[in-house]
Order: C-alpha cells, then structure tokens, then sequence
C-alpha cells in the first residue's frame, strides 16, 4: 500500500448518517482508498502519516459554482442597499448582463487567472472537487471559452472539476425581445458544440430568466446529446422548474426557495438531489426558505454549495455554508455535513467515485483540527483543515 493514515478519527458519510469509526486508519493504493476501517486492521504501507487523533472526512465537494468569470458587481450591490430590487437591476442591463459583458472582454487566460484567487480560497478549507458552470459569455464562442477555462483550472491545481454549460443563463442583448430565438442558438449550436467540454447542462427557470417551455427544449435537446441536466428552480418564483427537471433525470435542482409538495415529490421519485444554496439566500435576504422538511419527509438528499458568483452569492467558504444551512435553513449537523460531501457527490452523478469513504473510491480526504465533525457546521470564520488530500496525495 502507497500510504496510509492512522490515528485518526473518520467521519465516512457512509449509509445515511456520518459512519464514524474511532481509531481509524485509511490506505491509499495508487490515488484510490485501499483500506479504511480500524486501526487494528490495517495493512503495511510504504508511508505512514500519524493524524494525532484528528478527525478525517471526505474531501469537501462544492456542488454549484460560477467560479469563473470576469469583473464584479460591487455597484450594483450598493444599489440593492439603496432599494433596488434584483429583477430591477437586471432588467436595466446590470446582473447576469454586466458580468457577460466583462466577461466576453477576457480571454480564456485571463478567466484562469481571476478565477485562481477564488478557487484557492475554497480548497485552502478542504474542498477536493469543484462544479463550475459557464453561463456569462452568452455566445457558443464565449461559453466554450469559459468552459475550457474551467477545465484549465484542474491543470494548474489538484482538484476535481465538473464543468457545465449553463448557456440558458439569461437572454443576451443580441437576442432582446427574442427569447426562443436565443434558445434555438442554444440547442441547434451551443448545446452540440460543449461535447467533450461539459459534464452536464444547466438552464435558469425564472421570470427574469427562461419559461419552462424554452427550458423544457432545452433539456431535452442536452438528454440527446448525452449530457446529464441540472437546472435553476424556484429561486425567486414558483414555474415548477425542479418538478420539469425532474421528469429529465436531473442530477440536481437548485435554489428551491419556492418548491411546493408537487416539487418535491416528483424530485423524489426522480433521485434529483436538492442542492441548498444559503449563500445567495442571506446576501439576497430572501424570506422564503426551501421545504426543507418535505425534503426530509419525501427522502429528497440534500446537497449545500456556495453558488460563488458576482452578484447574489459573493462568496468562497463552503464552511461558511455549513453554519447558514443550519442557521438559516434549519439542517443538522449531520446533514449539512453529508451536503457537502456524499449529497454533493450525487448532485454531480459522482457517487461512485467521491464523497464517502469507501474502499475503491478516490482517495479524496480532509482531515480537520476538531474535537467533533459539529464543530465543521457550528463555528464561523474559523477555518480548522489540517491537510487536504487529493487522489492518495497530500497537498
């Protein structure tokens, strides 16, 4: 065996609660986990790291992220303060449209570069796999640009990324007043155009976005394509968009403020994962909180992210997502914990390969200064990560 971990505490998230197991040892063979289980048990390795009792955890996985873009939305933030709504900003040609434009100003070096501070800040507290959705450049050649900037990331830092194209992020100003124009761009071009690029495909359900019939083509026309979808639902109105995306197979639906019982069974009939974003929740102050406790009752997995973004969700701590999914959303401990990790994993159709510890996934670990995995959701501003590994390697 490559490595192995010892004395250490593990919080595998496997079956339905953190899987605990004390005195805990975890091996690596050749990036992948060879052994995990007691201490007592485990194999000879050419390398032995003593944890000091130290609690392990999957590595950290943030499930939906606009990580990558251009420029910022401070103005606008500043006018929300002063009264503006986002819908009005939005439609006076700021949001999705102000960071478009900076956006299609860069190039695909530029991307990586202003991306990097972001992602860095996010694997500096544990995070080994990050999504990354396009969706600002509007046009094939800008969406694709994105996405090969997103991809880029993973070979300039030892992470795991999933990007997705987000095409239908919002209607472009060469398409003003022509919505099912910009679709038909989307589906006839841009959607073929991101095979190889993309992992999965994303829309905007909303009133300031797309209606569930453009969306509906949209997905439709990625299924055949061979992408998995997840889709924007129920953010600010309710167009039952998660119940839409459900009925494709999706992934995931996320945001879900404004998801009905309807909404949630047919996610749940579907295995779409609930992906919780209290991020753009608090910075928006919205009041209207996700069903969480249809979730619960419907046995919908519940997945948290940050959705870093310019505009509604400034921000690059997934453990600061942890205590407003909690504060704000009312989740466990134990559940915003499994949002972050084995939730995550199955929003992005990698259960099987991240977000437990299992023998014969990736070798994907954080391992934590705490006295209990709580502390990971309870503490705010603190960041406790000891070491990060990726694939059976320490970084």
């Amino acid at each position: 065996m490559d490595r192995l971990w010892t004395n250490a505490r593990l919080a595998t998230m496997a079956g339905d609660g953190l899987g605990v197991v004390e005195d805990g040892a975890i091996g690596a063979q050749d990036g992948r986990i060879a052994y995990v289980g007691p201490h007592s048990g485990a194999p000879d390795a050419a390398e032995a790291i003593d944890c000091g009792g130290r609690w392990i955890t999957p590595g950290l996985i943030d499930c939906h992220t606009h990580l990558v873009h251009a420029g910022d939305r401070a103005g606008e933030w500043a006018m929300r303060l002063e009264g503006a709504s986002y819908e009005d900003i939005a439609r006076a040609g700021g949001g999705i449209l102000s960071t478009m434009r900076a956006t299609r100003a860069a190039d695909e070096a530029e991307l990586v570069a202003t991306a990097l501070p972001r992602l860095d800040a996010l694997l500096a507290e544990g995070v080994t796999t990050v999504e990354i959705k396009s969706g600002y450049g509007l046009t094939v050649a800008d969406e694709l640009k994105m996405l090969r900037a997103a991809r880029s990331l993973a070979e300039v830092r030892d992470v795991r990324v999933s990007p997705t194209l987000l095409g239908a992020h919002a209607v472009p100003p060469e398409y003003a007043g022509d919505a099912d124009g910009y679709v038909d761009l989307v589906c006839r071009e841009m959607i073929p155009a991101a095979v190889g690029l993309a992992d999965a495909v994303d829309g905007f359900c909303e009133g300031i976005g797309f209606t569930p019939e453009q969306t509906e083509r949209v997905l439709a026309v990625a299924v055949t394509h061979g992408f998995r979808v997840k889709l924007h639902a129920e953010q600010l109105s309710a167009l039952h968009g998660s119940s839409l995306a459900a009925r494709h197979g999706a992934l995931s639906a996320d945001h879900l403020e404004h998801a009905d019982e309807s909404d949630v069974r047919a996610m749940a009939e579907a295995g779409t994962v609930a992906v919780l974003l209290p991020g753009a929740f608090y910075f928006m102050r919205e009041t209207q909180r996700p069903p969480v406790e249809l979730f619960r009752a419907h046995g919908v997995p519940m997945a948290i992210a940050t959705d870093c973004n310019p505009g509604t969700s400034p921000t690059t701590s997934l453990l600061l997502m942890l205590n407003m999914a909690a504060t704000l959303f009312r989740l466990t401990a134990t559940e915003a914990l499994r949002g972050v990790t084995a939730n995550a994993a199955r929003a992005l159709g990698l259960g099987g390969e991240i977000g437990t510890l299992e023998a014969g996934k990736a070798c994907d670990l954080a391992v934590w200064d705490i006295s209990d995995p709580a502390e990971l959701a309870y503490r705010v501003g603190f960041n406790p990560l000891h070491m990060r590994v990726k694939d059976g390697r320490c970084c």
